[in-house]
């Protein structure tokens, strides 16, 4: 064969135009600009919302206790006026799984915009954002102090900045720890310098991985350690909102005047300010199309619907909105995969509070005797437990211990009290009150009911052994 196969050379850079780099790609520090918006505002407020609830709810307290408290040394987990213990782990699991779905729900309506309003990783970045612009001016400002030498003014300004860095990451560590040991503790014990080394240990821990996080990583931390930017887009279709450009709008783009009519000068709506790639936190140009950098914060919106308001253009040039619209197409919202998510969450949802009100209150564990048997003074069979009851309730409690009916006899304390969340180990011994029978391994079962209360109650079989009668 001697035919060859035709190569034609595609020019995939104009070169009349300079090669534009966006911050992104030029490797060095994001250095966003500030802008005023709709979706600004409702991450502001969301955000506020959030470190509310962070900050505030370590603080409160409910029955004369922290009323948010993971007690990790007494295996008791309080949220305000519910005790979880060990046992309830699978009501956790619930939780987690429940709020996995919701994300998959958020992500196949509107992409990533859980990212975007709501991640701490977004929300802690855009905070330490906010300090780096009060203390070392906006955008140029402090692009100009990047590139300038080592001075007095600038050592000011970066140490400024960096002590509130380490002051945020601080408060935050001592509010995330306060969680787990009594917040109120926990900081007069570091303000005095009488904190313990353990907790010391991990208030400084989350500190420098605040710091680090979202002072130095931020975009990092999206780009190359969050799993869900992986997987994202597999979950989006041709109906998921996600922000995007208009090119068949915006194209061709290119500057003009603003009295000046861009349809005689070939031009579309984009006037290439690239306002929009300067108020973006991960340094991309949406214009390029869907990007796996993109946390769909809406930063870009907000930015290029300004310009449109100063140009008389319509706004939407970027915007929230599907694949399918802008084929010029109508968006879906009902569709089976988003149909389905809404579904299982709804049960998962309705099956987790069924099972967080029907969740017994008291809890009954049951440890036979290493002894097989023994033989009591009136000739019975006897073998001897350990019976370890647990008050999940917030109010003292008495309790009545009991066996359901068989060929057996309780000897040993019939009722127990209990503190709020006590925990009381019974010891007590069952005679067998038949013979005659040929057994080495019976089955029996011990029940604990709250006397004042006989439906919260809970069971637990065990074994009872015996010689074989000859």
């Amino acid at each position: 064969m001697t035919d060859q196969i035709p190569v034609r050379i595609i020019e995939t850079v104009d070169a009349s135009k300079p090669i534009r780099l966006t911050p992104a790609q030029s490797g060095g520090p994001i250095h966003t600009r500030a802008f005023t918006g709709l979706f600004r505002t409702l991450r502001l407020l969301g955000a506020g919302a959030l470190f509310a609830l962070f900050f505030g709810t370590a603080w409160l307290d409910w029955n004369g206790r922290q009323a948010v408290l993971w007690d990790l040394g007494k295996r008791q987990f309080h949220v305000f006026g519910a005790t979880f213990w060990p046992q309830d782990f699978i009501l956790l699991s619930a939780i987690l799984i429940i709020a996995a779905f919701g994300l998959f729900f958020v992500t196949v309506l509107a992409g990533r915009v859980w990212c975007g309003y709501a991640c701490p990783q977004s929300t802690w970045t855009w905070a330490f954002m906010w300090a780096e612009k009060v203390t070392e001016g906006h955008r140029l400002q402090r692009i100009k102090l990047d590139a300038a030498p080592w001075s007095a003014g600038k050592l000011l300004r970066r140490s400024a900045k960096h002590l509130l860095w380490l002051a945020m990451s601080l408060v935050t560590a001592l509010t995330f720890v306060g969680y787990f040991t009594p917040i109120r503790a926990l900081t007069a014990d570091l303000f005095t310098l009488e904190i313990g080394l353990q907790a010391a240990f991990w208030v400084f821990f989350f500190a420098a991985a605040t710091y680090i996080n979202a002072g130095w990583l931020r975009e990092q931390v999206c780009l190359h350690m969050c799993p869900y930017s992986r997987f994202q887009s597999v979950m989006f279709d041709a109906d998921t909102l996600i922000v995007s450009y208009d090119a068949k709008r915006g194209e061709a783009r290119g500057p003009r005047r603003k009295d000046s009519d861009p349809t005689a000068q070939s031009l579309g709506d984009c006037i290439d300010c690239t306002m929009c790639v300067q108020v973006c936190p991960t340094g991309i140009d949406i214009r390029d199309g869907l990007q796996l950098d993109c946390i769909g914060c809406g930063a870009c919106i907000d930015a290029c619907d300004s310009v449109m308001d100063k140009m008389g253009y319509a706004r939407g040039l970027v915007r929230y909105t599907s694949e399918r619209a802008l084929e010029g197409g109508r968006t879906r919202l009902l569709r089976p995969q988003l149909v389905g998510y809404a579904a299982m969450l709804a049960l998962m949802i309705g099956g987790f509070v069924w099972a967080l009100q029907a969740r017994p209150l008291v809890s009954l564990d049951v440890t036979r005797d290493r002894t097989l048997y023994r033989e009591n003074s009136a000739g019975q069979i006897e073998n001897m437990y350990s019976l370890k009851v647990i008050n999940k309730t917030q109010q003292p409690r008495e309790y009545r211990l009991a066996l359901v009916d068989g060929p057996f006899e309780l000897h040993g304390p019939s009722h127990v009290k209990l503190a709020p969340g006590e925990i009381a180990d019974v010891p007590l011994s069952v005679a067998l009150v038949t013979d005659g029978t040929r057994l080495s391994r019976r089955e029996l079962r011990f029940t604990v009911s709250d006397v004042a209360d006989p439906a919260s109650r809970a069971s637990t079989p065990s074994t009872f052994v015996a010689p074989l009668n000859r």
